[in-house]
């Protein structure tokens, strides 16, 4: 039986490595999160997960507030969580010779190939928090050689435990719904989604199949679509009808945080996920909304 830590246990993903790892008897589960660990702190990180000998260890854990990023305080956080975390949570894998898997982010790119990234494509972040996740990826690399470091965008799933944790775009537009008649959304980011349970799977698959260590992209495949795109879609499959979305560019929301344009994240390396809006339809139907074709 192999030890597993999952570390960021009660986020958006956490609990879905939990529920396909604990599922499955070849694991030793354990998951952590806040207060559990700091892994920001070095001494921490090392305190807490030596002794723990896992085997394996998945950091799903990280900073999301990508506007406060932008902010001296909110950029030092970011760089301690995103950053500089990763690199002591693969010191303390090397120490063990136990194999880390890494979550990273299309934000690390500038937008600016229409074509999208493959994982070969050089990192250029434009916002703070793009800076502390690229700095992250290089702490991984730098402390250790047995590494899966995964990149993903616009994750969802089922809404996390943790209530600090950041809602979901399509739990976002699920609530407004009920409030407004008008709602405005960017039509000018261009990417793909990420279903967290499928997400999940992948990365067990990854340590299972032996797969080559280094960096692999994952979101779930189809038609890359703006928030705007994303949202027509999502109220088609709940059949909320009634509301009129309206396309706007990016200036319409002033964010302290550039946002990539085109950060389409190219996979060459694994088959394809399910298209993303058929992971959409399972969404909504384990959130309790009938969708227009169930």
């Amino acid at each position: 039986m192999k030890k597993i830590l999952i570390i960021g246990a009660m986020g958006l993903l956490g609990p879905e490595l939990n529920r396909i790892f604990s599922s499955d008897s070849s694991y030793a589960v354990t998951g952590w999160d806040m207060p559990d660990i700091d892994i920001g702190d070095e001494a921490s990180v090392m305190e807490k997960v030596l002794p723990l000998k896992p085997d394996i260890i998945i950091n799903a854990a990280a900073y999301n507030a990508v506007d406060k990023a932008e902010e001296p305080e909110g950029f030092e956080l970011a760089k301690r969580i995103n950053g500089y975390g990763p690199g002591y949570i693969a010191k303390a894998a090397n120490k063990l010779g136990a194999l880390l898997v890494q979550y990273s982010t299309d934000y690390v790119f500038d937008g600016e190939k229409r074509e999208g990234y493959d994982e070969t494509s050089t990192p250029s972040p434009i916002s703070r928090y793009g800076e502390s996740k690229y700095l992250g990826e290089i702490e991984v690399m730098k402390n250790t050689d047995r590494y899966y470091l995964i990149r993903l965008q616009k994750l969802f799933g089922m809404p996390s435990h943790n209530p600090n944790a950041k809602k979901s775009f399509f739990e976002t537009m699920l609530a407004l719904a009920k409030t407004q008649d008008v709602i405005k959304a960017v039509d000018d980011e261009l990417s793909n989604f990420t279903y967290a349970p499928d997400l999940a799977k992948r990365t067990k698959y990854l340590i299972e199949e032996g797969m080559p260590f280094g960096i692999y992209h994952i979101t779930n495949e189809g038609a890359p679509v703006t928030w705007y795109g994303a949202a027509k879609i999502l109220f088609e499959l709940a059949g909320i009808k009634g509301i009129k979305i309206v396309p706007v560019a990016q200036e319409e929301f002033p964010r302290p945080a550039r946002r990539p344009k085109y950060s389409i994240l190219i996979n060459t390396k694994l088959e394809p996920l399910r298209r993303w809006p058929e992971a959409l339809k399972e969404f909504l139907e384990d959130y309790g909304v009938k969708t227009s074709s169930g």
